[in-house]
């Protein structure tokens, strides 16, 4: 069975659980409309994966994502069962094209499809296509401009056969640095004068990797990803305290280490990060037309480290802050704040995925 990389939910009424997987875990979110364009988060929860049950963005071990899977909707309490799940940037192959306006969708499916073989690698039999209209083309009324979203088969497959094999049923795919920005554009629209005009930096630093997008008026203008996340942090505790890597993990989680570990070990770990951030807005600077950034926002597992706030700061002298993607909405009964403003930062892709329920 293959899924469209729908960036479109058909029908908005079932309650649609957002679901993110990636190398260190399962995420899930849930949200309600509260009235007045206003969310309301009624559940959130997250359920770590064995090491090598993803990597790369890759499903390597079905029957252990599943099982995580089952659990996180077990621990979340939801009754939902319909899912949009994220496809990783690198898996996927985004372009826009311009094409006539006025044509019916068979018309708009055969145009994709005849320019999709310029930029696709693979055969089409063996990707997974989908396409959306974005709008008029600027500087051109007679036509509009589409963007065309294509996978592997495979890739899609793995990931629908998590799903269903935990019993859920998957409604939307979508590719994970969309919904990241589904949610922060939520965020950023909190910030003065609706954020116009702002150029604002988003960092998620993950287990492995940390993607960097730079939007403006809610469009991404760069984006790259970097080979640095938390699990560098986990290696060293690992190599100076001997432990193994998921009991790194957890004292590294609870903050339950020896007392030179602040010093030694997280403080060179924190200089590296802020190090990776100021030069990836260096690269930025360098390769597009722009010169500043009014905001950066820190999100992923790493994110609310002490100190890291502070030194990215100081390093790079822009406003820099944690970001949470629950910013503003209001809250189930049953949800603990304390819980919620630790987690938060690392749960922008499952938030932006969840928000699909109401497109």
């Amino acid at each position: 069975m293959a899924i469209d990389l729908g960036l479109l939910l058909g029908n908005k009424n079932p309650p649609l659980i957002g679901l993110d997987i990636s190398t260190s875990g399962v995420k899930l979110v849930e949200l309600a409309d509260a009235g007045k364009n206003e969310y309301r988060l009624e559940r959130f929860a997250s359920e770590p994966l064995p090491r090598g049950a993803v990597v790369d963005g890759n499903i390597e071990n079905i029957e252990q994502v599943s099982e995580a899977v089952r659990r996180v909707c077990k621990k979340s309490g939801t009754r939902a069962r319909h899912v949009a799940i994220g496809m990783p940037p690198a898996s996927v192959i985004t372009k826009k094209i311009v094409l006539p306006a006025g044509l019916s969708e068979d018309e708009l499916e055969v145009q994709v499809e005849s320019e999709a073989n310029q930029y696709i690698p693979f055969a089409l039999e063996e990707v997974s296509l989908d396409f959306d209209v974005i709008g008029l083309a600027p500087n051109s009324p007679d036509d509009v401009e589409v963007l065309i979203a294509a996978t592997r088969k495979e890739k899609v497959e793995d990931r629908v056969a998590v799903v269903e094999a935990a019993g859920l049923k998957p409604l939307v795919m979508d590719i994970e640095s969309y919904a990241a920005r589904a949610a922060i554009d939520r965020v950023t629209a909190q910030l003065p004068k609706g954020g116009q005009g702002q150029i604002v930096a988003l960092f998620q630093i993950g287990a492995q990797a940390t993607h960097v997008s730079v939007l403006l008026d809610g469009q991404t203008i760069y984006e790259r990803e970097q080979p640095f996340g938390g699990n560098q942090l986990t290696q060293d505790i690992v190599r100076a305290y001997g432990m193994t890597f998921e009991e790194a993990e957890t004292k590294k989680r609870a903050g339950d280490l020896p007392e030179g570990y602040q010093q030694e070990l997280l403080e060179p770990f924190l200089d590296n990060a802020a190090l990776e951030v100021t030069r990836a807005i260096q690269f930025f600077f360098t390769s597009t037309p722009f010169t500043h950034i009014d905001q950066i926002f820190l999100a992923g597992g790493c994110a609310n480290i002490p100190g890291l706030v502070e030194m990215v700061a100081e390093r790079t002298k822009i406003s820099t802050s944690v970001v949470s993607p629950f910013k503003g909405m209001q809250l189930g009964s049953n949800l603990r704040e304390k819980q919620l403003r630790a987690e938060a930062p690392a749960f922008l892709v499952a938030c932006g995925l969840a928000m699909r329920r109401f497109d």
